[in-house]
């Protein structure tokens, strides 16, 4: 069920965070290395499959954090996006560092479609927003909330939000389809989100 009240709240928030992330990401073009530094050192050697994204826009960018678990030995994943309006969660192909991508209908660089399909145990997330308590607002098409519910149905994954400290808010106005976070890493900490974790 969609809360008409938190849906709108959403939009307004939406596009609010965008200038923020935009002007966070001008003053600090580094952040996505410095991030990567905070990571917990115990994360390394500890997931087999990374789903990570190829920045767009004023992304915070994982490329470091992906080396980073990469030359620990995890094999790295992107995400596809299924075609527009198929209700689908994301699928997430092999990649590695400077192998060519193509562009989505969506103009997202995506692995080709031949590229072996594997199923994370970690997905860093792109997002807008996040608040305390792990709740993130991204784009408002549903696809990682979509593809976290279904990943979750199959067994443990951990869903780490990675972005700016600036798009921290006091509370991302929530739906019942929204999936929370494990965690968030931005360019000076690591927040640990789960007790078990």
């Amino acid at each position: 069920m969609v809360h008409a009240s938190a849906a709108s709240a959403k939009t307004i928030l939406r596009a609010q965070m965008k200038a923020v992330r935009a002007e966070a990401s001008r003053k600090e073009p580094g952040a996505g290395a410095a991030a990567a530094k905070h990571l917990p050192q115990s994360y390394l050697g500890r997931f087999s499959v990374v789903a990570g994204y190829q920045p767009m826009g004023s992304e915070i960018d994982p490329n470091p954090l992906l080396a980073r678990f990469a030359a620990a030995g995890a094999q790295i994943v992107l995400p596809r996006t299924a075609p527009k309006g198929s209700g689908l969660p994301l699928s997430f192909h092999l990649w590695s560092p400077g192998q060519s991508l193509i562009k989505s209908a969506f103009g997202v660089a995506e692995p080709s479609p031949e590229a072996a399909q594997l199923t994370p145990d970690l997905v860093i997330v792109p997002l807008l927003a996040f608040d305390p308590l792990g709740h993130r607002m991204g784009y408002g098409q549903g696809h990682y909330d979509r593809t976290l519910e279904a990943l979750r149905a199959q067994g443990p994954v951990v869903a780490i939000g990675l972005a700016f400290e600036a798009q921290k808010v006091a509370l991302v106005p929530r739906e019942d389809h929204d999936q929370p976070l494990d965690g968030i890493l931005t360019q000076t900490r690591y927040m640990a989100l789960r007790e078990d974790f």
